[in-house]
């Protein structure tokens, strides 16, 4: 994914499959999930996933047995 895709949403989105893996997941259309990981000013959320979507993600990961914990939806120090 291109650099200027803002975390935390960057980094959920892409270990969980992809923009499509998660728009399907979400029950979302994928331009939905790609606004995720723009910033305020291109219409976005600023990298962060909705809350509404954090437990549809973390069963889905559990399930799938892929590694992701609640404090990876939100921001880091690295990620600012």
């Amino acid at each position: 994914m291109p650099a200027q895709h803002l975390n935390p949403a960057k980094t959920v989105i892409e270990r969980l499959g992809g923009v499509d893996a998660v728009a399907e997941i979400c029950g979302k259309h994928s331009t939905r999930v790609f606004r995720w990981m723009y910033s305020r000013k291109r219409g976005g959320t600023g990298g962060f996933i909705p809350q509404t979507e954090f437990s549809k993600l973390l069963q889905y990961a559990k399930v799938k047995q892929i590694r992701l914990r609640p404090a990876d939806f939100m921001p880091t120090a690295d990620s600012e």
